[in-house]
Formats: C-alpha cells, structure tokens, sequence
C-alpha cells in the first residue's frame, strides 16, 4: 500500500515538477532566511537537504556550506532541481541523489546539517522520516523543518485536510505546533525555537501547480467559496465576482538539534 502510494508522489511530481522548480515563493521566503539565522552553517558543514523539490532550499544553503546533497523521492524533480540549480550558477558543492525520506540511503552521521521544506505533508510515515533525519545526522548536528501548520480549531483544520487533498491526492496530513514537537522529541532531538509564518496563494496558481485541471479547479473554488465565514476569515480568503482569487495559511519552522550524547 505504502509503495503504490509513493509511486503515487513520483507520478505527481514527476508531471508537475516545473511548476515548483518555476515558483517564486519556493525561491526566495522568509522562512528560508530565518531557517539561515538558526542553522548559522559554516563552512566546515555538510547539508543534506530532504524532498528538495525545485532546488531552492539546497541553492540558498550552498554557498554558506562545504556541500550540499540535495534529495528527492521523484527522479524528474530531481532533474529539473539540478537543471535549475546549473541555470543559476554559482555553486559548484550540490551533488543530487534519489531518496525515500523515511529510508534515507545515508550511513549513519554523516551531516551536519538537515533541511527539509514543504514536503512533510506528503509522508506516509513522519515519525519514521525524523528517526531517519536524526540517523544520518551527527551528534550536535542541527535540523530546520518547515511545514503547513495544522490549525488548532477542528472545523477549520478538517476544512484544510480536505482543500489540500482535493488539490493534491498525493497530500497525506498536517500536523499542528504541538505534534511537531511531540513527534521531534520521541525521536530524540532537541527542539530549541519554532517560528510561525504566513504565506498567501494566488489560487489559479496554487491550483494549476498541483496539475488540475478546469473542472478540479471549479470544484475546488466553489468548495472555498462557499465555506463558513469563519473559515474565511482564518484563510483571509480574497474573493471577485464568485472567484476565489487567494487564501493565507501558516507556516511551521520547527529547528532542532541531535543531542552532543547519548
């Protein structure tokens, strides 16, 4: 079941990989300079970036550190992160490799550093994906994760689970503050800060990017348009002329570190 559902993820971003490597707000964010301050890499450090999409994560850290390997489940998206990675020049300590985050093709402490951007989302097995991370990192080493953030009211977060996956199939859950921690520290690490983000989604895009297609698209925008106030309210939900034009959600950077001991 779980191996039909990741060649499920690999189809999906296989067929729309240009759409995240081509997305501005994966480029450049807040989030990924606040992720930078916490991190504070080094030269001496060695970053393994996890579901690295479009490349955008691995190209910010990469000059900051000694290398970089940037991985992915879906071999196409990898492709198009090293061809957008080449295109920006600069850097030269980005190698790619094809990887499940929850079974990580690594040898035991061999980062220093971890990343890990909006893809949590798509993971069957969290918990097993962060006793993973915590694996391939070194004593000491630090971990930034960065996430759509699970709203704490239950009408508006079972409102959230259901837009996401009527966008995306392939969309398995969110998780609120509180989970992220929880699950952080079962599997072993430290968890020093979180910081919360907003981000707002022009909906055509948003919509277009998961590849659905006119009708996914009309379904999805009466679905949004006709929600509760209070849902709309939450979402700061712009609409025109029965159209949804764009929503705000949250972001969760949740950085962590691998304790110095046992």
């Amino acid at each position: 079941m779980v191996r039909e559902f990741k060649d499920k993820v690999r189809e999906q971003f296989g067929r729309t990989a240009e759409g995240y490597v081509r997305d501005k707000g994966f480029a450049y964010s807040e989030d990924l300079e606040e992720a930078m301050k916490l991190l504070q890499p080094t030269p001496e450090d060695a970053l393994l970036d996890v579901a690295c999409g479009g490349g955008h994560t691995a190209l910010f850290f990469a000059p900051k550190v000694r290398s970089v390997v940037a991985s992915d489940l879906t071999m196409q998206m990898l492709k198009k992160a090293q061809e957008y990675i080449s295109e920006e020049g600069g850097v030269e300590n980005v190698t790619f490799r094809e990887a499940d985050a929850e079974d990580l093709p690594f040898p035991a402490g061999a980062f220093t550093l971890l990343t890990c951007r909006i893809a949590p989302h798509h993971f069957p097995d969290v918990p097993r994906a962060l006793r993973e991370f915590h694996r391939v990192l070194r004593r000491g080493g630090r971990m930034a994760i960065v996430d759509t953030l699970m709203p704490d009211d239950p009408e508006i977060a079972e409102f959230f689970q259901t837009m996401e996956k009527m966008r995306d199939p392939t969309h398995v859950r969110i998780f609120r503050e509180d989970e992220w921690i929880r699950m952080a520290e079962e599997a072993n690490f430290i968890v020093h800060a979180t910081r919360i983000f907003e981000k707002t989604h022009d909906f055509q895009e948003w919509a277009k990017r998961a590849g659905l297609k006119r009708e996914g698209i009309q379904r999805l925008n009466q679905f949004i348009y006709k929600a509760p106030a209070k849902i709309h309210d939450y979402f700061q939900i712009e609409t025109f002329a029965g159209e949804v034009e764009s929503y705000t959600d949250k972001k969760l950077l949740l950085f962590a570190s691998r304790p110095e001991k046992k």
